[in-house]
């Protein structure tokens, strides 16, 4: 009985280890919505919990897919994707509780729209750009994690980030807008050489 349970079971449990980063990443990706609703509730503790364990479920995944060469074509596209979901989520619901002001969630959600259009009109013209995070963009997604996770605490936990939160946006709108700017030259450089 034991044997034929392991029999029926070893195709699922091949499944589930040949895909378990996707599997942890689409759990990312359906944190989003309760995220959401943490914030607008005021739920702040759980707020910071969710976003916990966005992050460590994103440092899982990532380690996870190297280790055990899980990596898939899958995996490539939708783990940027919960990335963006998540962190787009949560400025512009922040922006809509009145904790950040709207110009901050307009320059981060701007930034990953034109990305994507870019990467959507270079498909559309047969032109496909390789997406590969600069290292601009990199800082950027560093300093907007560690921002949004900061604002998070500072709700929860009742304490006050005075003025190194005004610096922390400046840096946040630099850093973006920089980011964009890279994104959009990389993006023409790789359009003209097509077109030659």
């Amino acid at each position: 009985m034991l044997a034929m349970l392991r029999r029926s079971a070893y195709p699922f449990l091949t499944l589930l280890m040949i895909n378990l980063p996707n599997f942890i990443t689409i759990g990312r990706l359906l944190l989003v919505p309760f995220l959401i609703v943490m914030i607008t509730q005021g739920r702040w503790l759980s707020a910071v919990i969710c976003f916990l364990i966005a992050g460590v479920s994103d440092a899982v995944d990532g380690f996870i897919a190297r280790r055990l060469s899980l990596r898939t074509e899958l995996g490539a596209y939708i783990d940027p994707l919960a990335d963006k979901a998540l962190l787009m989520s949560i400025y512009v619901t922040l922006a809509v509780v009145g904790t950040l002001p709207g110009w901050l969630a307009i320059t981060v959600v701007s930034r990953d729209v034109m990305i994507m259009v870019g990467v959507v009109v270079a498909w559309l013209i047969e032109r496909p750009v390789a997406i590969k995070p600069l290292l601009v963009s990199k800082v950027n997604t560093a300093a907007q994690i560690g921002f949004a996770g900061l604002v998070l605490a500072a709700n929860a936990f009742s304490f006050e980030l005075g003025e190194a939160r005004d610096w922390m946006m400046a840096l946040i709108a630099v850093l973006t807008v920089a980011s964009a700017g890279a994104y959009l030259l990389t993006w023409f450089a790789h359009m003209s050489e097509s077109s030659s």
